[in-house]
């Protein structure tokens, strides 16, 4: 549970309620690349996001979220 506490303090660090996905790297401390998100994105596996103009972005909680179901201890 302690790695599920620290993905939190990523969305209290986050100074915006969304993450661009050219942001993801620097939310997720290099955890996890926009690249990688956007291929689960075209497979369906992906955090819930959002589409403005053509950028894609995704909501800090839902991401957080994500992030947390695919955590092992």
């Amino acid at each position: 549970m302690e790695q599920v506490r620290k993905l939190n303090t990523l969305k209290d660090k986050w100074p915006s309620s969304f993450v661009s996905r050219s942001e993801v790297h620097k939310f997720s401390g290099g955890i996890i690349s926009g690249k990688t998100l956007a291929n689960l994105d075209c497979q369906g596996e992906g955090p819930e996001r959002i589409k403005v103009l053509n950028k894609i972005a995704y909501p800090v909680d839902g991401l957080v979220a994500w992030m947390e179901s695919r955590c092992s201890e």
